[in-house]
């Protein structure tokens, strides 16, 4: 066990290093420039939810391969959260306007 530990703590992990995190962050924004671009249905499923066309799944797999799996999760909830937030905002949208909040006459009994 205290073999292992230090094998562990001698290594380090690529990936987080400068060089690791730029290639990842390289190939994530030409994966969602791709679905960006890419007008088609998305019929693709990536984590939490995302839905991505399937011209970009290259993109994907090769996002992947350059980033950790929780990098990737969280990138995905970082776009899906923007994406929404844009699409409530878009005045084009017929979704966007006033927030009404329920009125204080809602509570009383």
């Amino acid at each position: 066990m205290a073999d292992q530990l230090q094998q562990v703590e001698g290594q380090v992990e690529t990936d987080v290093l400068a060089a690791g995190r730029s290639a990842c962050y390289k190939v994530r924004d030409q994966f969602y420039e791709c679905i960006e671009k890419t007008k088609s249905t998305p019929t693709e499923v990536a984590s939490v939810g995302l839905l991505y066309p399937k011209e970009c799944k290259s993109s994907r797999i090769e996002y992947e391969k350059k980033c950790r799996p929780t990098w990737i999760k969280h990138f995905d909830r970082l776009y899906c959260g923007k994406k929404r937030v844009r699409r409530l905002l878009d005045k084009d949208g017929g979704r966007g306007g006033p927030i009404s909040l329920p009125q204080r006459s809602t509570f009383d009994r």
